[in-house]
């Protein structure tokens, strides 16, 4: 590509993230939740999701629920682990229940534009009220406070949060509750769930990322995940698993007697047959066949299957989501094939796989641009991003628009990037992370870290570090020069305000072939999008 006009052109500053403050109702709550400990804000400690003198005190979540009533002991529930996926399985396996006339409970994390969306409420599928959850915040007040005073303040927003939830879902009387791991298993807050509450397990993958705040290693990551397996109540495994740590999974899963059905077994099918684009959104179109026959006998085969999220790994937490069905289907919940594929096709989520409409492009300044939103942040999550991107626009070029934590892997992120195909343009930002800026990582860092993993697989990079790089951002339009051609280019911005202005001037300068656009490196930066588009 010839490019010649890289410029920062507006101040420092971050796009604002809708939270719970941004509603005037919600104010005491949101003031309430702020004062608590966010590890999302600050960071994991180490050990913390292990069984250890670091790790976290489950004993204190199950004390704070116990003068809540024990809520979650009144409803069955879908607990989901997983290094990847987590999110998405429980979207799809809450909406085939949805589908099938079941009022449904659904608790995931983070957030993209407002805390509310982190409680899922209902038939519609609808995040919980504004009003529900502030009368539910000065109902419970009191007990929170005497809480609070009797664990020398320790509770933390997370905890408090995944009270609130389950009380909601006892409440409103839900016939099922989804509910994702907020980190590992064992310790997480969320597993309070007794084996009588609990309808099916899921473990979506197994990967290396929060490896401190695990234990250290995949294989204690695998023990801490495996910790949500519950006596006698049926596993469901996503993958693909490295088979060493599969077998630390299903050896738990004996120990526990709890049968175990693999969305990945060699007898079902999962594939991707094509792609379509509808109203310039596109979908994969695919066959799913399940035929599970050693512990629990059940089949479904689905064939054209419209998906809306879309790659491998969105077909594949697709599939495991239709084992979880079957198996609720086997333990005697009304679920039909129909309801499954209705379920699996009407499910999308904000920032992940997420294509905006030509006239959101066009509010962004990116007209004609095709614009993906997509809250990759490990190197498997960017190694199926650019699979997904390559296999449906295969010619397109590409801009990548990146902003990631401080405590990701930034060099494996890079390399799966640039090793997935070519990629024109890189332009490395910052995002405020769970709203605080604390654990941003500054774009210069990025930078860097792009360039060695460019260096490493031997790719040619053009940077704004280079005094080649000033040479021809001086140039005047019209006056094109070849320095930058089948290269990368990596620009550092200060924001995705100039991020925006900068793509801008590269479609400016493309011409009528416009090319894809991908926000990515965390969800953060994908709420940063959908906040300028709505305010």
């Amino acid at each position: 590509m010839l490019l010649s006009s890289f410029r920062r052109e507006f101040a420092r500053g971050v796009c604002p993230i809708r939270t719970l403050s941004s509603n005037p109702e919600m104010k005491d709550l949101s003031d309430y939740l702020d004062s608590l400990k966010n590890f999302e804000k600050s960071g994991l400690p180490r050990g913390a999701g292990t069984d250890s003198d670091e790790g976290f005190d489950l004993g204190r979540m199950r004390r704070l629920m116990e003068r809540f009533g024990n809520p979650h002991t009144n409803f069955k529930a879908v607990h989901i682990a997983g290094t990847k996926g987590k999110g998405s399985t429980a979207a799809f396996i809450s909406n085939i229940l949805r589908t099938e006339g079941y009022s449904v409970g659904c608790y995931t994390s983070p957030h993209i534009l407002t805390t509310r969306e982190r409680i899922l409420l209902g038939r519609s599928g609808h995040p919980v009220s504004a009003k529900l959850l502030n009368d539910l915040f000065h109902r419970i007040k009191p007990k929170l406070e005497q809480a609070m005073k009797e664990e020398n303040g320790c509770i933390s927003h997370f905890e408090v949060f995944t009270a609130m939830a389950f009380v909601l879902f006892a409440d409103e009387n839900v016939d099922i509750a989804v509910i994702e791991a907020g980190l590992g298993g064992a310790r997480d807050a969320t597993n309070i769930i007794s084996s009588s509450g609990l309808a099916a397990s899921v473990i979506t993958t197994v990967g290396e990322e929060h490896l401190a705040a695990l234990g250290g290693s995949l294989e204690t990551i695998a023990m801490a995940k495996a910790g949500i397996i519950k006596q006698g109540c049926p596993l469901v495994l996503g993958g693909p698993f490295v088979p060493h740590i599969e077998r630390i999974i299903r050896d738990k899963a004996a120990t526990m007697e709890s049968p175990v059905v693999s969305a990945y077994d060699t007898g079902n099918r999962c594939t991707v047959k094509s792609f379509s684009i509808v109203n310039g959104r596109p979908y994969q179109i695919c066959d799913i066949v399940i035929q599970v026959v050693k512990d629990l006998k059940m089949s479904c085969k689905l064939h054209d299957v419209k998906l809306k999220m879309l790659g491998d790994h969105q077909l594949q937490n697709a599939a495991t989501a239709t084992c979880v069905a079957l198996c609720l289907r086997n333990l005697g919940w009304s679920i039909s094939d129909e309801s499954i594929r209705s379920g699996l096709e009407h499910t999308h989520l904000l920032g992940r796989s997420q294509f905006l409409t030509s006239e959101e492009a066009e509010v962004l300044g990116l007209t004609g641009a095709t614009v993906l939103l997509d809250g990759a942040h490990t190197k498997e999550s960017a190694k199926a991003l650019m699979k997904t991107v390559k296999m449906t626009f295969p010619k397109a070029p590409l801009i990548f628009v990146v902003a990631m934590a401080s405590d990701k892997d930034h060099v494996g992120f890079a390399r799966e990037i640039l090793s997935g195909g070519h990629v024109e343009t890189v332009l490395l930002t910052e995002a405020a992370i769970a709203g605080g800026v604390t654990r941003t990582t500054p774009a210069s860092l990025l930078r860097d870290s792009w360039i060695k993993a460019s260096d490493e697989l031997g790719i040619g990079t053009f940077h704004d570090g280079m005094g080649e790089y000033n040479e021809l951002t001086d140039q005047p339009v019209g006056s094109e020069s070849n320095l930058a051609d089948g290269m990368t280019i990596l620009a550092t911005e200060s924001s995705l305000k100039s991020s925006l202005r900068t793509a801008n001037k590269i479609l400016t300068r493309r011409g009528e072939e416009k090319g894809v656009i991908v926000f990515t490196g965390s969800l953060h930066i994908a709420a940063s999008v959908l906040a300028s588009l709505s305010g």
